[in-house]
């Protein structure tokens, strides 16, 4: 296997249990600044006037007036979609073999933006500077404030570009907290954050977030456990890192959990398995990684995993490791794992 293969997969691993890469090993060293930030609320309205605002960094990003050309990463660019605003160049998994629109891009019309790369590593720079951005928005799965899907070799030329980079941190928090931050920035682009179509979807992660609290709490004893397959290993997530995991643990779920030793090798996102180590760990329900980087269930053909209690009982359901941050697209999440638990029998 070659270094940029093994590098990919470990990536992709990495990404897939621990809800991303953090980076890895591999580029831990970039820094190791504080990219967290508590101020949740650092966006300025600008729908005219002067633009600010403050990122997961702690830098503070100032403009004329609200940026109109907007390259983030899909992800980003589809929560910020759900509030009404619009990209215009895209990079990330956007689009699938077959032309259609990956699950990391949500509701947003795929054919109405640029992409700039669809893999790890893809960033076409001519492309970008062709758009002539204002701003460019990315998720960071750190504590340097490395951009998410901004290749490290590239950064310097994409920098040089001119336009200011915005990172939201989706590290090692509760989901709720880069949920608030995302909403701060869309309005700061000149989302109306008090419509009717946001203020029900604020409500109805509420209800779901209750929902799953009261699941938790009836069925203590149902042991989830977060995963993701690949042709040659099964990675088992740990919760301590991942915005959805640890959130969903802050509200009872009992989530099978790799020790500190085992998930280093992973950056401390993940334990890697064999495939016929797959059966290490006991559990009742399986989350498994719904992106296009890692194989589905369907199309497991491992003797192994087809025997696991969970499986066998017909209680696997999805998990999108890097959940697109509006409430609305978040309520999904919710609601599927509080329903799973609902009508979990304990099979382990």
């Amino acid at each position: 296997m070659s270094n940029a293969r093994s590098a990919r997969l470990s990536r992709r691993g990495l990404l897939a249990t621990g809800g991303a890469l953090g980076l890895g090993a591999a580029l831990a060293a970039c820094g190791d600044g504080d990219a967290k930030s508590d101020d949740a609320g650092s966006g300025a309205s600008a729908a005219s006037g002067p633009w600010t605002f403050k990122d997961d960094r702690g830098q503070t990003v100032k403009a004329d007036k609200a940026p109109a050309a907007i390259v983030a990463f899909v992800g980003v660019a589809a929560a910020l979609y759900d509030y009404g605003i619009q990209a215009k160049g895209v990079f990330g998994p956007t689009t699938t073999k077959d032309g259609k629109a990956d699950v990391q891009a949500g509701d947003m019309d795929v054919s109405k933006v640029t992409v700039l790369g669809n893999e790890w590593g893809q960033f076409n720079i001519e492309k970008y500077a062709s758009l002539a951005p204002d701003v460019l928005i990315s998720t960071m799965f750190d504590d340097a404030g490395t951009l998410w899907y901004v290749p490290d070799e590239s950064k310097k030329k994409i920098e040089a570009v001119g336009a200011p980079s915005v990172g939201i941190s989706v590290y090692d928090r509760q989901l709720t907290e880069p949920l608030q931050r995302m909403l701060a920035l869309a309005e700061s682009l000149g989302a109306d954050i008090t419509s009717s179509k946001v203020t029900d979807a604020k409500k109805r992660f509420e209800e779901a977030a209750a929902r799953l609290r009261a699941a938790a709490k009836a069925k203590p004893d149902i042991k989830v456990m977060a995963g993701s397959a690949s042709q040659d290993l099964f990675y088992v997530s740990g919760s301590d890192l991942s915005i959805d995991l640890e959130y969903f643990k802050a509200l009872g779920v009992n989530f099978v959990e790799p020790p500190e030793q085992a998930k280093a090798q992973g950056g401390g996102w993940y334990e890697s398995l064999s495939w016929e180590n797959v059966d290490k760990y006991d559990a009742d329900i399986i989350m498994m990684d719904n992106r296009t980087s890692a194989i589905q269930p369907a199309d497991i053909t491992k003797a192994t995993w087809k025997k696991l209690p969970a499986v066998k009982a017909g209680q696997v359901i999805s998990r999108n490791p890097e959940p697109i941050l509006s409430y609305d697209k978040c309520v999904a999440l919710l609601d599927a794992l509080a329903e799973a638990i609902e009508n979990a029998k304990k099979v382990s």
